[in-house]
Protein backbone atom coordinates (compact mmCIF):
# COMPACT_ATOMS: atom_id res chain seq x y z
CA UNK A 1 0.00 0.00 0.00
CA UNK A 2 2.89 2.69 1.13
CA UNK A 3 4.37 1.08 -2.36
CA UNK A 4 1.73 2.37 -4.42
CA UNK A 5 1.26 5.78 -2.30
CA UNK A 6 4.83 6.55 -3.01
CA UNK A 7 4.49 6.04 -6.80
CA UNK A 8 1.39 8.17 -7.08
CA UNK A 9 3.03 11.10 -5.37
CA UNK A 10 6.11 10.36 -7.52
CA UNK A 11 3.80 10.70 -10.60
CA UNK A 12 1.99 13.38 -9.16
CA UNK A 13 5.38 15.23 -8.50
CA UNK A 14 6.10 14.44 -12.06
CA UNK A 15 3.65 16.10 -13.55
CA UNK A 16 3.42 18.96 -11.71
CA UNK A 17 7.44 19.47 -12.62
CA UNK A 18 7.01 19.28 -15.87
CA UNK A 19 4.08 21.43 -15.67
CA UNK A 20 6.41 24.49 -14.22
CA UNK A 21 9.27 23.95 -16.56
CA UNK A 22 6.56 23.99 -19.51
CA UNK A 23 5.16 27.42 -18.38
CA UNK A 24 8.57 28.66 -17.36
CA UNK A 25 10.13 27.28 -20.65
CA UNK A 26 10.58 30.19 -23.10
CA UNK A 27 8.37 30.86 -25.43
CA UNK A 28 9.39 29.90 -29.27
CA UNK A 29 9.16 32.64 -31.47
CA UNK A 30 6.96 33.05 -33.68
CA UNK A 31 7.43 32.85 -37.33
CA UNK A 32 6.66 36.22 -38.82
CA UNK A 33 6.71 36.74 -42.75
CA UNK A 34 8.94 40.07 -42.95
CA UNK A 35 6.50 42.85 -44.36
CA UNK A 36 8.29 43.60 -47.81
CA UNK A 37 9.49 47.55 -48.05
CA UNK A 38 6.34 49.10 -49.94
CA UNK A 39 9.15 51.39 -52.00
CA UNK A 40 10.40 48.05 -52.58
CA UNK A 41 7.72 46.35 -54.36
CA UNK A 42 6.06 49.28 -55.54
CA UNK A 43 5.29 49.34 -59.23
CA UNK A 44 4.00 51.70 -62.14
CA UNK A 45 2.03 49.91 -64.50
CA UNK A 46 0.89 50.73 -67.45
CA UNK A 47 -1.57 49.53 -70.66
CA UNK A 48 -1.10 51.32 -73.57
CA UNK A 49 -4.48 50.29 -75.72
CA UNK A 50 -3.97 51.11 -79.41
CA UNK A 51 -6.26 50.96 -82.15
CA UNK A 52 -4.36 49.68 -85.40
CA UNK A 53 -7.09 50.24 -87.57
CA UNK A 54 -6.62 52.08 -91.06
CA UNK A 55 -6.91 55.49 -89.81
CA UNK A 56 -4.45 55.60 -87.08
CA UNK A 57 -0.55 55.33 -88.41
CA UNK A 58 -0.20 58.43 -87.23
CA UNK A 59 -1.44 57.65 -83.74
CA UNK A 60 0.95 54.28 -83.75
CA UNK A 61 3.53 56.87 -85.36
CA UNK A 62 3.12 58.94 -81.76
CA UNK A 63 3.57 56.30 -80.06
CA UNK A 64 6.90 55.19 -81.61
CA UNK A 65 7.59 58.45 -80.95
CA UNK A 66 7.30 59.38 -77.57
CA UNK A 67 8.14 55.94 -75.88
CA UNK A 68 11.50 56.80 -74.47
CA UNK A 69 10.01 60.00 -73.39
CA UNK A 70 7.11 58.10 -71.63
CA UNK A 71 9.79 56.13 -69.83
CA UNK A 72 11.73 59.07 -68.99
CA UNK A 73 9.02 60.48 -67.39
CA UNK A 74 8.38 57.35 -65.36
CA UNK A 75 11.96 57.27 -64.14
CA UNK A 76 11.38 60.69 -62.09
CA UNK A 77 9.08 59.24 -60.01
CA UNK A 78 10.11 58.00 -56.53
CA UNK A 79 8.46 56.41 -53.81
CA UNK A 80 10.28 56.68 -50.48
CA UNK A 81 13.10 57.70 -52.19
CA UNK A 82 13.38 55.07 -54.32
CA UNK A 83 12.36 54.32 -57.91
CA UNK A 84 9.81 52.25 -58.18
CA UNK A 85 9.49 48.78 -61.16
CA UNK A 86 7.88 50.24 -64.23
CA UNK A 87 6.01 47.41 -66.44
CA UNK A 88 4.41 48.48 -69.35
CA UNK A 89 2.04 46.24 -71.40
CA UNK A 90 0.71 46.53 -75.29
CA UNK A 91 -2.73 45.94 -76.77
CA UNK A 92 -3.59 46.43 -80.31
CA UNK A 93 -7.58 46.39 -81.26
CA UNK A 94 -9.83 47.42 -84.22
CA UNK A 95 -7.74 45.84 -86.78
CA UNK A 96 -9.34 43.04 -89.12
CA UNK A 97 -6.52 41.01 -89.59
CA UNK A 98 -6.84 40.26 -85.75
CA UNK A 99 -10.00 37.11 -84.81
CA UNK A 100 -13.26 38.44 -84.79
CA UNK A 101 -14.31 36.04 -81.81
CA UNK A 102 -11.59 38.02 -80.05
CA UNK A 103 -13.59 40.89 -80.49
CA UNK A 104 -10.82 42.16 -82.74
CA UNK A 105 -8.46 41.99 -80.18
CA UNK A 106 -4.67 41.13 -79.13
CA UNK A 107 -2.91 41.39 -76.06
CA UNK A 108 0.81 42.06 -77.81
CA UNK A 109 3.03 41.88 -74.92
CA UNK A 110 1.77 41.50 -70.91
CA UNK A 111 3.06 43.69 -68.14
CA UNK A 112 6.93 43.71 -68.75
CA UNK A 113 9.90 45.40 -67.42
CA UNK A 114 11.82 44.32 -70.86
CA UNK A 115 11.45 47.72 -72.66
CA UNK A 116 13.08 46.56 -75.51
CA UNK A 117 10.77 44.07 -76.22
CA UNK A 118 8.13 46.32 -75.36
CA UNK A 119 9.64 49.15 -78.54
CA UNK A 120 10.38 45.73 -80.62
CA UNK A 121 6.42 44.76 -80.70
CA UNK A 122 5.42 48.58 -80.77
CA UNK A 123 7.46 48.92 -84.28
CA UNK A 124 6.15 45.71 -85.57
CA UNK A 125 2.57 47.36 -85.15
CA UNK A 126 0.80 47.47 -88.39
CA UNK A 127 -2.97 48.95 -89.22
CA UNK A 128 -5.64 47.08 -90.98
CA UNK A 129 -9.15 49.11 -90.49
CA UNK A 130 -11.68 47.18 -88.63
CA UNK A 131 -14.41 47.64 -85.62
CA UNK A 132 -13.22 49.10 -82.42
CA UNK A 133 -14.51 48.10 -79.29
CA UNK A 134 -13.34 49.78 -75.99
CA UNK A 135 -15.49 48.29 -73.62
CA UNK A 136 -14.04 44.76 -75.06
CA UNK A 137 -10.38 45.93 -75.02
CA UNK A 138 -10.49 47.78 -71.33
CA UNK A 139 -12.32 44.57 -69.84
CA UNK A 140 -9.73 42.52 -71.53
CA UNK A 141 -6.63 44.37 -70.09
CA UNK A 142 -8.41 44.32 -66.39
CA UNK A 143 -8.84 40.69 -66.56
CA UNK A 144 -5.52 39.26 -68.05
CA UNK A 145 -2.92 41.61 -67.36
CA UNK A 146 -0.77 40.66 -63.86
CA UNK A 147 -1.71 43.98 -62.25
CA UNK A 148 0.18 44.65 -59.03
CA UNK A 149 -2.10 44.19 -55.09
CA UNK A 150 0.46 46.61 -53.60
CA UNK A 151 -1.39 50.01 -52.27
CA UNK A 152 0.93 52.45 -53.11
CA UNK A 153 1.38 51.21 -57.29
CA UNK A 154 0.05 53.19 -59.96
CA UNK A 155 -2.32 51.03 -62.05
CA UNK A 156 -3.05 52.78 -65.60
CA UNK A 157 -4.86 51.98 -68.71
CA UNK A 158 -4.91 54.65 -71.77
CA UNK A 159 -6.65 53.97 -74.36
CA UNK A 160 -6.75 55.77 -77.77
CA UNK A 161 -8.54 55.71 -81.13
CA UNK A 162 -11.13 57.91 -83.66
CA UNK A 163 -14.10 56.23 -83.19
CA UNK A 164 -17.55 56.03 -80.68
CA UNK A 165 -16.56 55.02 -77.26
CA UNK A 166 -19.46 52.62 -76.89
CA UNK A 167 -19.07 50.53 -79.63
CA UNK A 168 -19.39 46.65 -79.27
CA UNK A 169 -21.34 44.33 -77.36
CA UNK A 170 -19.09 44.48 -73.84
CA UNK A 171 -20.65 47.66 -72.00
CA UNK A 172 -17.78 49.84 -71.44
CA UNK A 173 -19.44 51.55 -67.89
CA UNK A 174 -19.14 48.11 -66.89
CA UNK A 175 -15.56 47.22 -67.91
CA UNK A 176 -14.64 50.58 -66.66
CA UNK A 177 -16.37 49.75 -63.35
CA UNK A 178 -14.11 46.48 -62.83
CA UNK A 179 -11.03 48.43 -63.67
CA UNK A 180 -11.85 50.84 -60.80
CA UNK A 181 -12.87 47.84 -58.42
CA UNK A 182 -9.30 46.83 -59.37
CA UNK A 183 -8.00 50.29 -58.34
CA UNK A 184 -7.12 50.82 -62.05
CA UNK A 185 -7.63 54.17 -63.78
CA UNK A 186 -8.82 54.61 -66.85
CA UNK A 187 -7.37 57.44 -69.33
CA UNK A 188 -8.82 58.24 -72.89
CA UNK A 189 -7.68 59.81 -76.02
CA UNK A 190 -9.90 60.78 -78.97
CA UNK A 191 -7.95 61.28 -81.86
CA UNK A 192 -10.14 63.90 -83.11
CA UNK A 193 -12.06 67.20 -81.96
CA UNK A 194 -12.10 67.34 -78.78
CA UNK A 195 -16.59 68.25 -78.45
CA UNK A 196 -16.64 65.27 -81.01
CA UNK A 197 -14.60 63.22 -78.28
CA UNK A 198 -16.95 64.05 -75.55
CA UNK A 199 -20.47 63.62 -77.81
CA UNK A 200 -19.27 60.30 -78.70
CA UNK A 201 -18.62 59.36 -74.29
CA UNK A 202 -14.68 59.50 -74.70
CA UNK A 203 -15.22 62.12 -71.86
CA UNK A 204 -17.56 60.12 -70.03
CA UNK A 205 -15.30 57.00 -70.32
CA UNK A 206 -12.69 58.85 -68.39
CA UNK A 207 -14.83 60.20 -65.51
CA UNK A 208 -16.33 57.00 -64.45
CA UNK A 209 -12.74 55.46 -64.86
CA UNK A 210 -11.24 58.65 -62.58
CA UNK A 211 -9.31 59.32 -65.22
CA UNK A 212 -8.23 62.07 -67.92
CA UNK A 213 -10.15 62.61 -70.91
CA UNK A 214 -7.43 64.36 -73.87
CA UNK A 215 -7.99 65.03 -77.42
CA UNK A 216 -5.08 64.86 -79.95
CA UNK A 217 -4.60 65.46 -84.25
CA UNK A 218 -2.72 62.35 -84.26
CA UNK A 219 -2.07 63.19 -87.83
CA UNK A 220 0.20 65.94 -86.84
CA UNK A 221 3.90 65.15 -86.73
CA UNK A 222 5.53 64.85 -83.05
CA UNK A 223 7.85 68.08 -82.83
CA UNK A 224 10.92 68.42 -80.88
CA UNK A 225 13.40 70.97 -79.41
CA UNK A 226 17.03 69.47 -80.60
CA UNK A 227 19.41 70.57 -77.82
CA UNK A 228 23.46 70.91 -77.71
CA UNK A 229 23.80 68.11 -76.02
CA UNK A 230 22.05 65.49 -78.15
CA UNK A 231 25.40 64.76 -79.85
CA UNK A 232 27.35 64.10 -76.52
CA UNK A 233 24.47 61.52 -75.21
CA UNK A 234 24.69 59.49 -78.63
CA UNK A 235 28.21 59.02 -77.98
CA UNK A 236 27.42 57.95 -74.28
CA UNK A 237 25.12 55.61 -75.77
CA UNK A 238 27.27 54.20 -78.01
CA UNK A 239 30.30 53.35 -75.14
CA UNK A 240 27.40 52.24 -72.95
CA UNK A 241 26.42 48.80 -75.55
CA UNK A 242 30.18 47.70 -75.04
CA UNK A 243 29.46 46.88 -71.76
CA UNK A 244 26.64 44.50 -71.75
CA UNK A 245 28.34 40.63 -71.80
CA UNK A 246 25.60 38.67 -72.91
CA UNK A 247 24.61 34.54 -71.68
CA UNK A 248 22.11 31.91 -71.91
CA UNK A 249 20.31 30.33 -74.98
CA UNK A 250 18.65 33.84 -76.04
CA UNK A 251 21.61 36.19 -74.70
CA UNK A 252 22.72 37.16 -78.33
CA UNK A 253 19.12 37.41 -79.59
CA UNK A 254 18.26 39.79 -77.06
CA UNK A 255 21.91 41.93 -77.54
CA UNK A 256 21.30 41.98 -81.19
CA UNK A 257 17.87 42.99 -80.54
CA UNK A 258 19.41 46.39 -78.17
CA UNK A 259 20.94 47.76 -81.19
CA UNK A 260 18.06 47.15 -83.46
CA UNK A 261 15.86 49.21 -81.16
CA UNK A 262 18.61 51.76 -81.35
CA UNK A 263 18.46 52.23 -84.82
CA UNK A 264 14.10 52.45 -84.45
CA UNK A 265 14.68 55.10 -82.17
CA UNK A 266 17.07 56.85 -84.56
CA UNK A 267 14.86 56.29 -87.65
CA UNK A 268 12.28 58.18 -85.66
CA UNK A 269 14.08 61.10 -85.14
CA UNK A 270 17.76 62.16 -83.20
CA UNK A 271 15.87 63.26 -80.61
CA UNK A 272 14.14 59.94 -80.11
CA UNK A 273 17.41 58.23 -80.15
CA UNK A 274 18.40 60.75 -77.05
CA UNK A 275 15.52 59.85 -75.03
CA UNK A 276 16.28 56.10 -75.26
CA UNK A 277 19.83 56.60 -74.71
CA UNK A 278 18.76 58.53 -71.31
CA UNK A 279 16.48 55.74 -70.70
CA UNK A 280 19.43 53.48 -70.94
CA UNK A 281 21.32 54.94 -68.04
CA UNK A 282 18.21 54.75 -65.52
CA UNK A 283 18.03 51.75 -63.11
CA UNK A 284 14.70 51.19 -64.79
CA UNK A 285 16.41 49.70 -68.05
CA UNK A 286 17.76 46.24 -67.13
CA UNK A 287 18.67 43.14 -68.86
CA UNK A 288 19.46 40.23 -66.29
CA UNK A 289 17.81 37.64 -68.23
CA UNK A 290 20.62 37.68 -70.69
CA UNK A 291 23.25 40.42 -69.49
CA UNK A 292 25.27 39.17 -67.10
CA UNK A 293 26.89 42.53 -65.86
CA UNK A 294 22.95 43.17 -64.68
CA UNK A 295 22.70 39.52 -63.81
CA UNK A 296 25.72 39.79 -61.20
CA UNK A 297 24.06 42.63 -59.45
CA UNK A 298 21.29 40.73 -58.10
CA UNK A 299 23.17 37.30 -57.79
CA UNK A 300 27.04 37.53 -56.76
CA UNK A 301 27.02 33.87 -57.45
CA UNK A 302 25.69 33.86 -60.61
CA UNK A 303 28.87 33.64 -62.96
CA UNK A 304 29.54 30.19 -61.16
CA UNK A 305 26.27 29.14 -62.00
CA UNK A 306 26.77 29.58 -65.60
CA UNK A 307 26.98 26.51 -67.64
CA UNK A 308 30.41 27.35 -69.92
CA UNK A 309 28.16 26.69 -73.12
CA UNK A 310 25.90 29.76 -71.98
CA UNK A 311 29.03 31.93 -72.39
CA UNK A 312 30.11 34.53 -74.95
CA UNK A 313 33.20 32.92 -77.50
CA UNK A 314 35.66 35.21 -75.49
CA UNK A 315 34.48 34.03 -72.27
CA UNK A 316 34.23 30.21 -72.69
CA UNK A 317 38.15 29.58 -72.29
CA UNK A 318 38.30 31.96 -69.08
CA UNK A 319 38.26 30.85 -65.68
CA UNK A 320 35.87 31.78 -62.81
CA UNK A 321 37.62 34.59 -61.80
CA UNK A 322 38.79 36.20 -64.68
CA UNK A 323 35.14 36.49 -65.66
CA UNK A 324 34.43 37.62 -62.79
CA UNK A 325 37.06 40.18 -63.16
CA UNK A 326 35.98 41.77 -66.91
CA UNK A 327 32.26 41.72 -65.88
CA UNK A 328 33.38 44.03 -62.48
CA UNK A 329 35.44 46.42 -65.14
CA UNK A 330 32.60 46.79 -67.64
CA UNK A 331 30.64 47.21 -64.62
CA UNK A 332 32.84 50.61 -63.58
CA UNK A 333 32.98 51.03 -67.19
CA UNK A 334 28.58 51.21 -67.20
CA UNK A 335 28.24 53.14 -64.06
CA UNK A 336 30.59 56.09 -65.42
CA UNK A 337 29.21 56.30 -68.64
CA UNK A 338 25.75 56.13 -66.84
CA UNK A 339 26.65 59.46 -64.45
CA UNK A 340 27.88 60.74 -67.64
CA UNK A 341 24.72 60.58 -69.52
CA UNK A 342 22.40 61.62 -66.26
CA UNK A 343 24.35 64.89 -66.10
CA UNK A 344 24.05 65.46 -69.57
CA UNK A 345 20.32 64.42 -69.33
CA UNK A 346 19.39 67.28 -66.92
CA UNK A 347 21.45 70.08 -68.85
CA UNK A 348 19.20 68.76 -72.14
CA UNK A 349 15.87 68.56 -70.34
CA UNK A 350 16.45 72.30 -68.68
CA UNK A 351 17.34 73.47 -71.99
CA UNK A 352 13.95 72.12 -73.53
CA UNK A 353 11.74 73.13 -70.64
CA UNK A 354 13.26 76.64 -71.70
CA UNK A 355 12.32 76.23 -75.31
CA UNK A 356 9.10 74.71 -74.51
CA UNK A 357 8.06 77.88 -72.59
CA UNK A 358 8.58 79.64 -76.07
CA UNK A 359 5.54 78.01 -77.66
CA UNK A 360 2.49 76.36 -76.69
CA UNK A 361 3.08 72.77 -76.06
CA UNK A 362 1.58 70.21 -78.56
CA UNK A 363 -0.49 68.01 -77.45
CA UNK A 364 0.13 64.78 -78.62
CA UNK A 365 0.16 61.20 -77.53
CA UNK A 366 3.06 61.32 -75.00
CA UNK A 367 2.30 65.15 -73.85
CA UNK A 368 -0.95 63.77 -72.90
CA UNK A 369 0.34 60.61 -71.34
CA UNK A 370 3.23 61.90 -69.09
CA UNK A 371 1.03 65.04 -67.80
CA UNK A 372 -1.77 62.73 -66.62
CA UNK A 373 0.96 60.39 -64.77
CA UNK A 374 2.40 63.45 -63.38
CA UNK A 375 -1.15 64.46 -61.98
CA UNK A 376 -1.42 60.50 -60.68
CA UNK A 377 1.36 59.95 -59.34
CA UNK A 378 0.74 64.05 -56.68
CA UNK A 379 -2.04 62.20 -55.53
CA UNK A 380 -0.38 58.80 -55.06
CA UNK A 381 2.36 60.27 -52.68
CA UNK A 382 5.06 59.80 -55.05
CA UNK A 383 7.56 62.90 -55.36
CA UNK A 384 9.38 64.34 -58.90
CA UNK A 385 13.44 63.81 -59.04
CA UNK A 386 14.55 65.40 -62.80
Amino acid sequence: MKSNLFISALFALTISLASCNSSNAKPQKKVETEKPDSAATTKIQVALLLDTSNSMDGLIDQAKSRLWNIVNTLTTLKYDGKTPDIEISLYEYGNDGLSEKSNYIRQVTALSQDLDLISEKLFALRTNGGSEYCGAVIQDATKELKWSSENNSMKLIYIAENEGFNQGKINYKEAISDALKNDIYVNTIFCGNKTEGINIFWKDGADRGKGKYFNIDSDRAVQYIATPYDDEIAKCDEKINKTYINYGSKGLEKKRNQAVQDQNAKRVSASNYTDRAVSKSKAVYKNESWDLVDKVKNDANAIAKIQKEELPAELKDKSTAEIQAIVTEKKKERETIQKEISVLAKKRQQYIDTEAKKTKTQDDLGNTINSSIMAFAKVKGYTVEK
